[in-house]
């Protein structure tokens, strides 16, 4: 089954990264952590956010940045950041693709931001707002990547329930 990939790069906040794997199971997709991290990934605050799916969630670790492309070669890759001059929904999110966020004080480094800049995509604020919180800005761009492809891989409730009643399960 395609996904879409959730990229955290050096994240600092345990109850996010918590969120941010809930909201990824919950949305079929995969979570990416690249290092370092801010935390331990098996501190009690993770898994409170994370409640009992953390045990559900595809999550993958990497040393760093480069690890990380090394160990994905070809991934078609797009970057959030306030500093991208397209917004989110102006682009096409294919199937497989990797979605990258930066750490909670800094976003992503500009020393790979400058390689990708049509890569770069926003999500619009008003006055002078910095910024989103980073499990919020994941489940925006999540959803709209999922919205694009008709929600595909995911079941409504009636058709889980259906599905459920159609091979035994009560």
């Amino acid at each position: 089954m395609a996904a879409i990939n959730i990229v955290l790069h050096e994240p600092e906040i345990p109850a996010n990264t918590g969120n941010i794997g809930r909201t990824c199971v919950a949305a079929g997709a995969n979570l990416h952590l690249i290092e370092p991290l801010g935390f331990l990934i098996n501190e009690k605050s993770i898994r409170r956010a994370g409640l009992d799916y953390w045990k559900d969630l595809n999550v993958q670790r990497y040393l760093n940045y480069e690890d990380f492309l090394e160990k994905n070669p070809g991934a078609s890759l797009y970057f959030a950041t306030t500093k991208a001059q397209k917004i989110y929904t102006d682009v096409t999110y294919e199937e497989n693709c990797y979605i990258v966020f930066g750490k909670e004080s800094a976003g992503i480094p500009e020393e790979i931001l400058v390689r990708h800049p049509e890569r770069c995509v926003r999500i619009p604020m008003v006055g002078e707002t910095r910024s989103l919180n980073l499990s919020n800005s994941v489940a925006i761009i999540l959803y709209e990547a999922l919205r694009q492809q008709g929600f595909a891989a995911m079941r409504t409730v009636g058709e889980l329930r259906k599905y459920k009643w159609e091979n035994g399960c009560r």
